[in-house]
């Protein structure tokens, strides 16, 4: 097979033994998008309008924070997300603060008991709607979660590619043990999207057969995981089963960061 540039990622995770290839390549981007922010793209003008507006998840946040590397980069980055979503949040937020009819007061106007219980109707969505939208979309929004799904998604493309037109790798794809439940529901969107129906059927029959041979495979191992914890069982080989457990979390929910 004829390596290009843009299938190496792909068939560097497919030669590894794991329980989710996918899993590698996601673990591997997501820590070069760590070094890539915390590193001189910091201060780049298009990536700081990039992180102004969108900022960082949770879990990316704590990573680029337990870093302990580039505070200070880090620190004006999350200033200036902080002054743009401040601007935003003051402005959703004028209905809370001036009530309906825009006059500013400590709350909203009197009305009687009967109209203040009284259910709203789908056209009038509440004085706090916009505030609560904007919210939910700060909450949600990543730069780093939103450059991997846009990367993740390129090497679903070349998955697809590769199993039409590479007859090793078909191979290798189908000696693996599974994938994740999160990378086999992108696996599956990926066959519906870029494969035409011949190549799709014979994917997922594939897919699906490996999937459930090694799914049931784990199960074994960390049934016998527990086992082990049996006095009956203290001077039985463990196997496989040590690390079943963390495995299994693993091909249940994706690539976790596990102690």
């Amino acid at each position: 097979m004829k390596e290009k540039i843009y299938t190496i990622p792909v068939t560097e995770a497919f030669g590894e033994d794991c329980e989710c290839p996918l899993c590698l390549l996601e673990s591997k981007l997501e820590m070069q998008y760590i070094d890539y922010y915390l590193g001189p793209s910091l201060m780049e003008p298009d990536c700081r309008i990039d992180t102004n507006k969108k900022g960082f998840c949770r879990r990316h946040f704590e990573m680029l924070y337990n870093r302990q590397e580039n505070r200070l980069g880090l620190g004006l980055v999350t200033d200036t997300h902080i002054r743009e979503q401040l601007g935003r949040i003051r402005d959703a937020a004028k209905p809370l603060l001036e009530g309906r009819g825009g006059t500013k007061g400590p709350g909203f106007p009197l009305r009687s008991l009967a109209s203040r219980f009284r259910s709203r109707s789908a056209a009038d969505p509440g004085p706090a709607s916009k505030l609560l939208k904007l919210l939910m979309e700060i909450e949600k929004s990543c730069t780093i979660c939103g450059r991997m799904e846009f990367t993740m998604d390129r090497y679903l493309d070349v998955i697809m590619y590769l199993w039409t037109k590479e007859s090793d790798f078909r191979k290798t794809f189908s000696e693996k043990k599974g994938f994740c439940l999160v990378h086999l529901r992108m696996l599956i969107q990926a066959a519906e999207k870029y494969l035409n129906p011949g190549n799709r059927k014979e994917f997922l029959r594939i897919l699906m057969q490996q999937q459930l041979e090694h799914m049931d495979r784990i199960e074994k191992e960390l049934d016998w995981f527990t086992k082990k914890f049996d006095y009956r069982y203290n001077d039985a080989p463990w196997g496989n089963s040590k690390d079943a457990l963390p495995r299994s979390i693993q091909k249940l929910k994706g690539y976790c960061s596990l102690k």
